[in-house]
């Protein structure tokens, strides 16, 4: 049944039926689904004061606007559901299955490191696999995710522990709760010199959102000034109670530089695995799991470190990863060793992939290749969707005239050394807010060195490269230098939010504010030949300067403004300026409206400071 719309235009009427549209979708996606002509839709969301062509990317609140407009219940499916329904249509599911109890079969516990930054969690996970990882990490502070398994020694048996360490600068705390997500038991990293920390508690409310036991590691006591006890009274405040206070969590006091205490801490992780955890996965299923970090080797290409949460991965597998896809050319331990075979809960890394996939995305194993393939496709457009939705930025009619007028734009191309500090720097510099006419747009995000079709990206618009951990590669060097691009090299991350925040605050127009410079009372009005009317005045405070803009107050209402005190005078002399309690002649040039008892006030324009 068709029912008119606003402006004559004609649409079949939904009468509440509910159409299932991806995230992105287009007004040719949405006709297409319900019999509609596209331009009859562009129209009507005219006249509902939103401008989109038919096959630009439109945001959730937009369609549904639309949909509520022609009767329509338009469901933006999450990328989670469109993802399950995708594996769907190859038959394929992602998440834990019921199957033999033989094929089960039990898997070590996955531990994430978290807390403050500077409260050594990466120092810890150093003292617990003897490698040193914090001299390598600019700033000494840990700018990416890395998954390790060590073994410990419980009761005479050897058991094997998978640790993530995740990032504690606050700009990572999406990674942070990616982390989270993948995890069994959480390790909460507290200094003992330091205390509860707003990156603690942030941490905490990572961990009690994912329903994941949480074990307490006090870290610094061979500090000066470390109390333990402090830590466990501060914590209480947050639910996580003492054993030694009759509660249910444990607390292990270590110090990471002595090592004192690592081994109670292993135990405590292995016996809250055991009181609480049960560990088992399924061997004989499809591989699954998720991306910890995917990075661009120079000698191997995309490599992606990744978590087999159940089925066993073994090289030759055809895989899948986010919107990358490949067959499995070699398996690498931590430490680079080739292994055949990772088992659930082993942090391993796969070579093999035709691109770096992100932190966080979910990886299957599927049969053949060409499977793969269009899984990653339908992926990478799904993706590229929601990105264009996201980044159009909604345009009323009310809206047009300002619109029409110039905003301002600053354009950024990030690459970075693995995919999980890319999302993460890009996710804290979109959160930069400076002021409604100014934007900033990532056009292009990568991992790996900066290339030549970078720098030919950035020529096309005034772009600004910023490098991450990676370098402009030869050519891409050449020509930065030559077309004047500019390229700016980072290895801390809020080094580089300070520097484009203070670049977006130098795009903005200069505010001024109104500084008040004097009053003078008038006391006599002379004519004066070829000059108008001066203003035998009487200054009353501040200074009275010549050139300086002006208004006429009478009875306390303002007669006029926007003067200027075009001649000023002592006696015979022109004068530059005149201080309170001194008589003057003001001329205001033109204007002669000006009677005794008037009040001559004069103020300057001055450039306010940018906070």
């Amino acid at each position: 049944m068709a029912a008119p719309s606003m402006g004559g235009v004609s649409l079949p009427r939904g009468n509440g039926q509910t159409v299932r549209l991806p995230r992105g979708a287009s007004l040719t996606d949405l006709a297409e689904r319900i019999n509609a002509q596209p331009a009859a839709l562009v129209t009507a969301l005219f006249h509902l004061g939103e401008m989109v062509t038919a096959t630009q990317s439109v945001n959730d609140e937009t369609l549904q606007l639309l949909g509520a407009e022609i009767g329509w219940v338009i469901q933006v499916v999450s990328p989670e559901d469109e993802d399950r329904e995708l594996l769907e249509t190859f038959d394929l599911t992602f998440g834990d299955e019921e199957g033999d109890e033989g094929d089960w079969s039990i898997r070590p516990p996955v531990v994430t490191v978290m807390g403050h930054v500077d409260h050594g969690k990466t120092k810890l996970l150093d003292a617990i696999r003897n490698a040193n990882v914090v001299a390598r990490e600019a700033g000494g502070i840990t700018q990416h995710i890395g998954a390790y398994q060590i073994v410990s020694e419980l009761e005479g048996e050897e058991r094997p522990i998978t640790f993530i360490d995740t990032p504690g600068h606050e700009s990572f705390t999406a990674m942070r709760a990616r982390g989270a997500k993948v995890t069994d038991i959480v390790v909460l990293v507290v200094a003992a010199d330091d205390g509860v920390m707003p990156q603690t508690v942030e941490a905490l409310n990572h961990a009690q959102a994912a329903d994941v036991p949480i074990v307490v590691a006090v870290n610094k006591i061979d500090k000066e000034g470390a109390n333990p006890a402090k830590i466990r009274q501060q914590l209480t405040e947050y639910g996580l109670v003492a054993e030694e206070y009759g509660g249910d969590t444990m607390f292990v006091d270590v110090s990471a530089t002595t090592r004192q205490g690592i081994d109670d801490l292993l135990a405590a992780i292995l016996l809250t695995a055991d009181a609480s955890l049960d560990l088992r996965a399924n061997t004989e299923q499809d591989p699954q799991g998720v991306v910890i970090e995917g990075k661009l080797d120079k000698g191997r290409g995309p490599v992606a470190t990744v978590l087999v949460q159940r089925g066993t991965l073994r090289q030759g597998d055809s895989i899948v990863a986010g919107d990358a896809y490949g067959r499995v050319r070699s398996l690498l331990d931590e430490h680079g060793n080739k292994l055949k075979e990772a088992l659930p809960a082993r942090p391993v890394q796969v070579v093999g992939l035709t691109s770096v996939p992100r932190a966080g995305d979910t990886f299957l194993v599927v049969e053949e290749d060409r499977v793969a393939r269009q899984i990653a496709d339908r992926r990478q457009a799904r993706i590229r969707n929601a990105q264009n939705a996201s980044m159009r930025k909604r345009i009323s009619l009310e809206d047009l005239d300002a619109a029409l007028k110039e905003t301002r734009q600053l354009n950024l191309i990030i690459k970075g050394d693995n995919s999980g500090t890319v999302e993460a720097l890009e996710e804290a510099l979109m959160k930069i807010e400076v002021s409604d006419d100014i934007s900033l747009r990532v056009i292009h995000r990568g991992v790996g060195g900066i290339t030549k079709s970078d720098i030919d990206l950035a020529l096309a618009d005034d772009v600004i490269v910023l490098g991450f951990n990676v370098r402009a590669e030869g050519q891409a060097t050449e020509l930065a230098n030559r077309e004047g691009v500019d390229v700016r090299y980072y290895t801390v991350i809020y080094q580089a939010i300070d520097e484009i925040e203070a670049a977006l605050k130098g795009m903005l127009k200069p505010e001024f504010e109104e500084v008040q410079l004097g009053t003078a009372e008038v006391r006599e009005v002379f004519r004066v030949p070829r000059i108008g009317n001066v203003a035998g005045s009487l200054v009353r405070s501040g200074t009275i300067v010549r050139n300086s803009k002006a208004r006429l107050i009478r009875d306390g209402a303002v007669v006029a403004d926007n003067l200027t005190v075009e001649s000023l005078r002592r006696f015979k002399d022109d004068a530059t300026e005149v201080r309170e309690g001194y008589e003057c002649g003001i001329g205001l040039g033109s204007f002669n409206d000006i009677k005794v008892d008037d009040v001559i006030e004069t103020f300057e324009m001055r450039e306010k400071p940018r906070e």
